[in-house]
């Protein structure tokens, strides 16, 4: 049998003290990601708090991403499944992020997909680590945790693609001028 170290109530699979920490480490940037997600979220998107909670938000994935690869390593292969779920968070970030910084066509339809289904693999990567060891969320199935911030996500990531105006708008990027 594996030894546990309980950490907030959660039971985490090491008592190795350098994997604990950076396991708080990857916790505590996790957790402000999910904040600035939020508030980017809400935030008016031509604002420059838009701007810099996004570019918060990708930092955090992105040292997030960091952590769990460590994790990963320090516990292969484990936690693979958790490591498959931040490549693909990362992936979801980095391309949004891109996005917005080229603004190719159509640009704010695919950053909102983009940032969209980063916060659904940030969220799916939660549950599917921790939902097992929740009060009400152990009732769940394992499976449960890997689709249940998609069929929440899905619905919202389409709604604001529909109704917000700066997606609803033809968005095409000009064409560059030739001399």
């Amino acid at each position: 049998m594996e030894e546990r170290t309980d950490l907030f109530g959660i039971p985490i699979p090491s008592t190795n003290n350098i994997f604990l920490t950076i396991v708080i480490v990857h916790i505590l940037i996790s957790l402000t990601a999910i904040v600035c997600g939020v508030l980017a979220m809400f935030t008016e998107k031509t604002s420059k708090n838009h701007k810099r909670r996004g570019n918060l938000y990708f930092w955090c994935i992105s040292l997030s991403f960091v952590t769990i690869v460590i994790l990963s390593i320090m516990r292969w292969p484990h936690n693979i499944h958790l490591l498959t779920i931040g490549v693909f968070n990362f992936g979801a970030t980095l391309t949004g992020r891109q996005l917005a910084r080229a603004k190719p066509r159509n640009w704010t339809r695919l950053h909102t997909t983009s940032m969209g289904f980063s916060y659904i693999f940030l969220l799916t990567g939660f549950y599917v680590d921790n939902g097992k060891n929740l009060p009400f969320w152990r009732l769940f199935p394992e499976w449960f945790f890997y689709v249940f911030p998609a069929v929440v996500g899905i619905p919202i990531i389409i709604k604001v693609l529909l109704s917000h105006p700066l997606n609803r708008q033809q968005n095409y990027k000009a064409p560059p001028r030739s001399s």
